[in-house]
């Protein structure tokens, strides 16, 4: 197996709206919609679209939603095996407000389960979310091997030790308030002499950053076709990351391609559905072509 993810699996209500709602303020909803969610299981589904084969390790309840999430996965093709049903566990509900003016989303959620033990030496790579790290984290160090360890940083991690692991993936804001700099190059290359073996940074529109031979550069984002939500991309950009390394791709090649895929996934309300497959990715990039940047060197485009 190429992949396996374990941590947070949701079930998300999202209301779409014409603007995020300040306090005490009442909003009309355009409509209602329930789709699956989590980073690691939104990472799952992405990296099975696009060609991967993929596992999912967490935790689910008794319940009809712990149902709903198992199928969700099974249907993307992803090996739900380690998908645990634990007794007095209620499957997490997340409720998300995403804006039609700007696309961005707010998130009220719970912490999902974690999971008790997670495969090490199922397959190549194994990427945990925050649910997902610590029980990771114990099963590395015990084994003392086996798959190549990716960490969404998204979220805060507790008890994060970036010497296990081989791809630290964090949000630029979450970066920058672990590991305090000047400039995300400064965040990047404090986190690297922490341990971490590669170092991808998303940034939303501005594409992602890699630490890369000692020095961080640039791959610019990719415009999406059309802006109706964020909801996911990051996720997203972690499976297609993922997808691509496995499939043999080069770092700033398999980043330069999970930009694309986290830039269709902008179609769709919800963080799945918009998912591209690997076909259509590839054709997407190849028109709207980058090439990774010293950071400060603007693109031949913008000058």
């Amino acid at each position: 197996m190429d992949i396996i993810c374990a941590g947070a699996v949701t079930v998300d209500t999202i209301a779409v709206l014409d603007r995020t709602p300040g306090p005490d303020e009442r909003v009309l909803a355009e409509g209602f919609l329930v789709a699956g969610g989590g980073p690691a299981a939104t990472a799952a589904v992405a990296a099975a679209r696009l060609g991967a084969s993929v596992g999912f390790c967490g935790v689910v309840g008794d319940d009809e939603d712990g149902r709903l999430s198992r199928e969700l996965l099974a249907a993307e093709g992803v090996d739900t095996r380690w998908l645990e049903v634990r007794p007095g566990v209620t499957t997490t509900r997340s409720m998300i407000l995403v804006s039609r003016t700007d696309g961005t989303r707010t998130i009220v959620t719970t912490e999902s389960a974690a999971p008790a033990r997670v495969p090490t030496g199922e397959s190549r790579w194994l990427h945990v979310d925050q649910t997902g790290f610590a029980a990771a984290r114990t099963a590395l160090r015990g084994s003392g091997g086996g798959a190549r360890l990716s960490v969404d940083g998204g979220n805060p991690v507790p008890g994060l030790d970036l010497s296990l692991v081989d791809l630290y993936a964090p949000a630029r804001s979450a970066l920058a308030a672990a590991f305090p700099a000047a400039d995300v190059a400064g965040s990047m290359r404090a986190a690297s002499e922490a341990g971490a073996g590669d170092v991808v940074v998303t940034a939303g529109a501005e594409g992602s950053f890699l630490w890369l031979d000692g020095a961080a550069r640039h791959m610019p984002g990719v415009e999406p076709p059309e802006m109706v939500s964020t909801m996911g991309a990051g996720d997203v950009f972690h499976g297609a990351l993922l997808a691509a390394l496995a499939g043999g791709r080069t770092l700033p090649d398999a980043a330069q391609w999970a930009n694309a895929a986290a830039a269709l996934s902008c179609r769709a309300v919800d963080g799945r559905s918009g998912i591209p497959d690997a076909a259509t990715t590839t054709a997407y990039l190849a028109s709207r072509r980058t090439a990774a940047l010293p950071l400060g060197t603007a693109r031949k485009d913008d000058s």
